[in-house]
């Protein structure tokens, strides 16, 4: 398979930056990644991922860490912070870019260590990929979490994205499919990724997930467009 994220990541990394990454989704939208925005400095970056990198603590598994940003600046703030991605030009990445601790992997085939923060920005909880796999996730991130530990997760509700009537409600395809799911095909320099879904969660729907699956989940902030911060801790 084609790590086409990782070899855009490489290529800003070491100077070979021409390009964005093209993002092509079943939402009929093109789109682009810009790369200089995945190497954002904390100063750079929204406020709710600012506010969910002050409220980690303890040791943190940055999940999904892309370019490391994240990771980096809770190292620098002297965190113990392992950043995970399944893309190997990511993990490469991090790794010039001065993490200690990094790993290749899937999260859903990782296990072993237990964590104070999970961290899933960038809508990270997009990994579940779509709205019936929501609670087999939430439940393998319980099994990393240590006792009061807490999962520190960004979304949208991209109900915006679907045509408005005149008494305000939506019009949204009926097929069965929750809303929010996306498939997602990335293009860099001619080279296309394998289609992956990837699901945006609004947070009554979260809430009723997490209602489920023994978590107490905590709106945070509210972003400005449709997004939120949202902490997730296991009932006691």
């Amino acid at each position: 398979m084609v790590d086409v994220f990782g070899m855009a990541l490489r290529d800003y990394q070491n100077g070979a930056y021409t390009e964005d990454i093209k993002t092509y989704s079943s939402l009929d939208e093109e789109d682009v990644i810009p790369i200089p925005y995945l190497f954002r400095t904390f100063d750079e970056m929204p406020k709710i991922e600012q506010k969910a990198l002050q409220l980690a603590n303890g040791k943190v598994l940055d999940v999904g860490a892309g370019a490391g940003g994240h990771a980096l600046y809770l190292q620098k703030k002297g965190l113990e912070v392992t950043a995970l991605d399944n893309s190997e030009g990511a993990i490469t990445v991090c790794k010039q870019r001065g993490l200690k601790s990094t790993v290749l992997s899937n999260i859903m085939d990782y296990s072993g260590e237990k964590y104070d923060t999970l961290l899933l920005l960038m809508n990270g909880i997009g990994l579940a990929g779509k709205l019936n796999n929501l609670s087999h996730f939430l439940q393998h991130l319980a099994s990393l979490l240590r006792p009061n530990g807490q999962i520190l997760l960004d979304s949208s509700d991209i109900i915006y994205m679907f045509e408005q009537d005149e008494d305000g409600g939506y019009w949204i395809p009926n097929n069965e499919a929750y809303y929010g799911e996306v498939a997602f095909t990335m293009e860099y320099k001619g080279k296309k990724s394998k289609p992956f879904n990837w699901v945006y969660i609004d947070f009554n729907t979260l809430q009723n997930a997490c209602e489920s699956n023994g978590f107490n989940c905590e709106l945070v902030i509210s972003g400005e467009h449709y997004d939120y911060l949202a902490k997730l801790t296991l009932k006691k």
